[in-house]
C-alpha cells in the first residue's frame, strides 16, 4: 500500500525478483514511479478499504506492506491485513517514533526513512536467510536476527540456547534492545540477535522457524 519512493522501490524489487506483486495508491499518478516494464498489478483506491484489498489479492497475499505517507492509514491497513484477512507478514511504516511503541504492542513490526524502510520491510516480508548482523573476521562466528515461531513464546531465553546450540548476544523487544537474562521468557513480537557459527545459522533459522518439538 502505497506508491510514493518506498512503495515503488518495494514493487520492483520484488517484480524484479519474480514475485507477484500488487500496488495499491489512492492517487493513480502515483503509479508513474513504477518502471514502464513493471509487471505487478496497480490498484486504484484506499489501502484499508476491503475492496482494493481485495482485488489486489490480499486473500492469496504471503506479505502485506503499509508504506503510505501517513500513519494512521497505515497503520489501519496494516491491523485489516493481519486480522481482516489473516497475512502473516506484516510490516506498517510510521513517521512519529513515538508512535512505534503503541503500535508494536499490537503486534505490527514499524520500519522509518526511505532506503532503510524498502531494506527493512523486504527483510521482514521475504523469505529465506537475511544477512547476518555481525560476522567476524575470521567468517567463522556470525550474529543473525532471528524471528521465532509463536510456538516459542514463553519459553525461557536459556532453554532456546539450549535447544538451538547459540547464543542469544541481544533482543529487540518494543522496538528496543534488550540485553538477555537466565530467568527472561520470549515474548511475541521479540526478534532475536544469536551469536553462531557461521555453518550453524541455517540449521537455527529453520528450527526457530517451527513450532518447538516436545523435547525442545
Amino acid at each position: 500500500m502505497g506508491c510514493g519512493r518506498v512503495g515503488a522501490t518495494l514493487a520492483e524489487r520484488l517484480d524484479s525478483s519474480g514475485h507477484s506483486v500488487a500496488v495499491i495508491d489512492q492517487d493513480s499518478d502515483a503509479f508513474r514511479r513504477l518502471d514502464d516494464d513493471f509487471g505487478g498489478r496497480q490498484v486504484t483506491g484506499l489501502g484499508f478499504d476491503r475492496d482494493a484489498l481485495v482485488q489486489a489479492g490480499i486473500e492469496d497475499a504471503f506479505a502485506f506492506a503499509a508504506v503510505s505517507s501517513g500513519d494512521n492509514s497505515n497503520i489501519i491497513a496494516a491491523r485489516v491485513a493481519r486480522e481482516t484477512f489473516s497475512v502473516e507478514r506484516v510490516v506498517a511504516r510510521i513517521y512519529d517514533p513515538r508512535r512505534a511503541e503503541v503500535y508494536q504492542r499490537l503486534g505490527i513490526p514499524t520500519v522509518a526513512t526511505v532506503r532503510w524502510t524498502a531494506e527493512q520491510t523486504l527483510s521482514r516480508i521475504m523469505p529465506g536467510p537475511a544477512e547476518p548482523d555481525l560476522t567476524d573476521a575470521s567468517g567463522a562466528v556470525s550474529v543473525v536476527r532471528v524471528e521465532p515461531h509463536v510456538g516459542w513464546v514463553g519459553r525461557s531465553l536459556t532453554s532456546i540456547e539450549r535447544a538451538t546450540g547459540g547464543r542469544i548476544a541481544f533482543l529487540t523487544r518494543l522496538g528496543s534492545g534488550v540485553l538477555p537474562t537466565p530467568a527472561m521468557l520470549l515474548q511475541e513480537g521479540d526478534q532475536l540477535h544469536v551469536a553462531a557459527l557461521v555453518d550453524d545459522v541455517g540449521a537455527i533459522r529453520r528450527l526457530m522457524a517451527d513450532a518447538p518439538g516436545e523435547a525442545s
